[in-house]
């Protein structure tokens, strides 16, 4: 679309892409997607009631309020294919499509393009979003209180689960499900980032796989 920006357009497609397909999807396969989304949605909302309970108070007045956040005072940040896969099916249907018609308006500004009046609009945020602490932050909470801290290390780790190609992981899995179908996505990073496949490929080496 015209003034619509490359980081803003590629959203958008991918947005797009996920949507036609999901909505191409009869009820056991669809079924069968979110199922697959189950142990990350669970692990997303242990990660919501951490930064709720220990970071709500800090991070809302030092960033979102003051407009001085490193993340929210951007055009936007790195989502993955697999944040807009899930996203679109934990999601109402009414926020997907407000999401939508968000992004085929040309943003002007120097705000996050998915910051709505109400804040976010994404349902899910994208993992990179809801694992970012700042300095400031990661000082004042967990700075003085090793159990927190190690809670919060364990949370980074569990991340990796679902995003680090040295192991199946969700999101190359997720990718995997839209390339299989015919789709692309600049998105798809697991699939297309160099330092991603090297990273699978030296994991399939160790575990003596065939390339």
């Amino acid at each position: 679309m015209k003034n619509l920006g490359e980081y803003q357009q590629e959203q958008l497609e991918a947005l797009a892409l996920v949507r036609s397909h999901l909505d191409g999807l009869d009820a056991a396969s669809l079924a069968g997607l979110e199922a697959q989304c189950a142990d990350y949605l669970s692990f997303r909302k242990e990660v919501d009631r951490f930064l709720e309970t220990y970071f709500s108070g800090i991070c809302t007045e030092a960033c979102y309020r003051s407009g001085m956040s490193a993340c929210c005072t951007r055009e936007g940040i790195i989502t993955f294919f697999a944040d807009v896969v899930v996203n679109a099916l934990a999601s109402p249907r009414e926020a997907v499509e407000t999401m939508h018609a968000r992004l085929v308006q040309p943003h002007r500004g120097n705000k996050c393009l998915y910051l709505g009046e109400s804040g976010c609009l994404w349902h899910v945020k994208p993992l990179v979003c809801a694992m970012f602490l700042c300095d400031r932050a990661e000082n004042e909470v967990l700075g003085e209180d090793p159990q927190l801290c190690n809670t919060w290390e364990e949370l980074k780790r569990r991340e990796k689960t679902f995003r680090w190609p040295d192991r199946a992981v969700l999101f190359d899995d997720l990718e995997k499900v839209f390339i299989d179908a015919g789709h692309s996505s600049t998105l798809m990073y697991l699939h297309n980032s160099p330092g991603l496949l090297k990273i699978k490929k030296s994991a399939q080496k160790k575990k003596g796989c065939p390339e």
